[in-house]
């Protein structure tokens, strides 16, 4: 079935060509990715090793936008891993009360991600962190070598920078390489390589989604839901918010979107749901987790009926239970866990957008010509901090 990736020269005249490129390269980037953080591994861990050995530091996760929510889906997953606390904070929260942000004045390792790294806050979060804390370490994880974040960190005595493949800077409006690719590369560094042929499994299951999701996700955004919900639990909440950001960037605001996470969603939440109303559960490969997400997706498919509640899933057997609903695979992902699986299955929801924009008339590289949401945020005054 041909989908909306495959039909290249219709999306150049559409304004899609950019986003649509950069959706379906990511997989090739992940091996890139992987590349690089292997080739920087002695750096790394110099850099990490002593901060991981320091039984109070503070691992704190820094980004706006889908570069916070690339901090969500990390948190839990290297909170588990490092046997600490890690918390993703978004720099938005950062800049806006700093006192309240850093509340302890303890040593501290601060991960900011960028796309461009221009961001005013980007650049203010580090800054203050320097003005609020004793001892705070910088790792940047950026896309862009030229930012100012990657400019004011490169070679600073307590800064590592970890650039991401150059292709990566996305040149579409929508975020979408960028995310995948700074998540991929900071579970990596911080939580270590993918055991064994992890990375060619994570590339397979990438590029089989591209492939598999694009008739499914057209065939969705032609119903022209009024509304849709994304539901994951753990890290897949951090994916479902950044799905739920992809949508309403690319079809400017046109689909009322909510995000949560299954067990959240009946607390008032799902007040939302009507006829007209999709569902995306994102279903966690953690078995005890599973169980919940399992059961709302057959509460829902019963109270909706079954074609309106799509279910991701990274297991290889579809559970008999869910019925005959809407099912997108991820394949070949058993024991990576959830952070790869939210890396593989991203491009579910980019497609969803990508498809829903141009099915409303949108321009998905630019859906805001005249400017009033940009690419990288425009009029923000970072104001001082009293000592």
């Amino acid at each position: 079935m041909t989908t909306v990736l495959d039909t290249l020269p219709d999306l150049e005249l559409a304004g899609a060509g950019a986003t649509s490129r950069e959706i379906a390269q990511q997989p090739d980037l992940w091996r890139d990715v992987a590349e690089i953080v292997a080739g920087r591994r002695a750096d790394v861990d110099a850099f990490l090793t002593p901060l991981l050995a320091q039984p109070r530091l503070r691992v704190v996760l820094t980004g706006a936008g889908t570069s916070a929510f690339a901090g969500q889906v990390l948190a839990p997953a290297l909170s588990r891993q490092l046997g600490r606390v890690v918390e993703a904070v978004p720099t938005t929260d950062l800049v806006s009360a700093p006192r309240e942000s850093f509340p302890v004045d303890v040593p501290t390792l601060l991960v900011s991600f960028a796309r461009s790294g221009d961001s005013p806050e980007s650049v203010a979060a580090t800054r203050l962190a320097e003005q609020c804390l004793t001892e705070v370490h910088h790792l940047v994880v950026t896309c862009n070598a030229d930012g100012r974040l990657a400019r004011d960190h490169t070679g600073a005595p307590r800064s590592l920078v970890l650039q991401m493949p150059a292709a990566s800077n996305d040149r579409g409006f929508a975020m979408t390489s960028s995310f995948t690719c700074m998540v991929l590369g900071t579970a990596l560094a911080l939580g270590g390589e993918l055991p064994g042929d992890g990375v060619d499994r994570l590339v397979a299951a990438g590029r089989a989604v591209v492939a598999e999701a694009g008739p499914v996700v057209d065939a969705l955004a032609a119903t022209r839901p009024r509304s849709v919900v994304y539901l994951g639990s753990g890290s897949l909440k951090g994916l479902a918010e950044e799905s739920a950001l992809k949508l309403l960037e690319l079809t400017t605001g046109a689909i009322t979107v909510t995000a949560d996470s299954p067990l959240a969603f009946r607390h008032g939440p799902k007040a939302v749901l009507d006829d007209a109303t999709v569902v995306v559960v994102y279903l966690s490969t953690d078995r005890y987790t599973r169980a919940y997400d399992l059961d709302l997706v057959r509460e829902l498919r019963a109270q909706l009926g079954a074609g309106q509640v799509y279910v991701v899933d990274g297991d290889a057997q579809a559970d008999p239970a869910l019925g005959d609903g809407p099912r997108i695979a991820v394949p070949g992902l058993a024991g990576l866990g959830d952070v790869v699986l939210a890396v593989a299955a991203a491009p579910v929801p980019q497609l969803m957008g990508l498809a829903s924009s141009l099915a409303i008339g949108r321009t998905p590289d630019n859906p805001f010509p005249d400017g009033e949401v940009n690419r990288v945020v425009q009029g923000v005054t970072v104001h001082p901090l009293a000592d």
